[in-house]
């Protein structure tokens, strides 16, 4: 397999907002001071798996209203979604908060995932989208390209926020990412997983981050469908939906206000799509979870 930083690159490439930092990094505003775009959200899903997706829109309903939905297909999901898409950074840097996910990760490559699939990245160049509500600084650059090994000068950040039109489109994006991580955390092989695909709606762009993380997520946790190919069975498929947790059944704003917002303090089976169908090679196919529209309009306030 190729660098996945080096195919993010080239597509890094297609970016028109670029701001070049003092110490030459490029941050590329995909929707913080601008609003976004579907396509600006298209092209980050594409860059964060490192163009091992094919992500893509369609239209279609939730409670008997038309939304656009996102959807996304890869052969390669434990690269993809795992080493690559997965939102697993959590970045500080003076007065800077943002969550960074992408394939510099798999230059550090510290998290359990990397050693499970054995993969480890060596380019001279980092791509990490970060998510937050205001563009990086060169403080956040400075930290990144430390961790990563690279030259500041070699450091990509393509970033938005979550309140904008490329937050709810790349929040979509990320239901199969969702699934099969769940698969692996309760023990299942991420390489057996053979292809990952999903569709989601594309959740209306709130007015601040918080409702937006809310709405986003109720498009995953009561939206999201997932389609898996996988090569062994599993006794547990069945845990790796939405509908496993005991908080399912409420829009994600009256869930994470129980919490006073701090998301560490929610069960994970709450992060898991809607439904997935799983076909084993060669043996059964399962279907689990279900979607929610109730939940899904009143959160939308269709």
């Amino acid at each position: 397999m190729e660098s996945l930083n080096r195919m993010a690159t080239e597509l890094v490439d297609e970016a028109i907002d670029v701001h070049t930092l003092s110490n030459e990094a490029l941050v590329l505003d995909f929707g913080v001071e601008l609003p976004g775009a579907l396509e600006a959200g298209l092209l980050l899903s594409e860059i964060q798996t490192a163009g091992l997706a094919t992500v893509q829109t369609r239209l279609d309903d939730v409670a008997g209203v038309p939304l656009t939905h996102v959807e996304l297909t890869t052969d390669h999901p434990a690269l993809a979604l795992l080493c690559a898409g997965k939102a697993g950074w959590e970045l500080s840097a003076g007065e800077f908060e943002g969550l960074g996910s992408g394939p510099a990760r798999a230059l550090v490559a510290e998290e359990h995932i990397f050693q499970r699939v054995g993969y480890r990245d060596e380019f001279e160049f980092a791509v990490l989208g970060v998510e937050s509500e205001r563009l990086p600084d060169e403080d956040v650059v400075s930290m990144i390209a430390e961790r990563t090994d690279v030259a500041e000068s070699a450091v990509f950040l393509p970033s938005f926020s979550t309140a904008s039109v490329t937050g709810s489109v790349v929040a979509a994006s990320r239901a199969a990412e969702l699934a099969v991580f769940r698969l692996s955390e309760l023990g299942y092989d991420p390489l057996d997983v053979l292809s990952a695909s999903c569709a989601t709606p594309v959740a209306p762009v709130a007015d601040e981050e918080s409702a937006a993380m809310a709405r986003t997520n109720d498009g995953l946790a009561y939206g999201g469908r997932v389609h898996l190919v996988v090569e062994e069975p599993f006794d547990r498929f069945d845990e790796i939906v939405s509908t496993a947790g005991d908080a399912y059944g409420e829009p994600c704003a009256d869930i994470f206000e129980s919490v006073d917002w701090d998301v560490s303090d929610l069960p994970v089976e709450l992060f898991g799509p809607a439904q997935v169908t799983v076909d084993v090679r060669g043996g059964d196919t399962y279907v689990v979870g279900d979607v929610d529209e109730t939940v899904l309009a009143e959160s939308y306030g269709l």
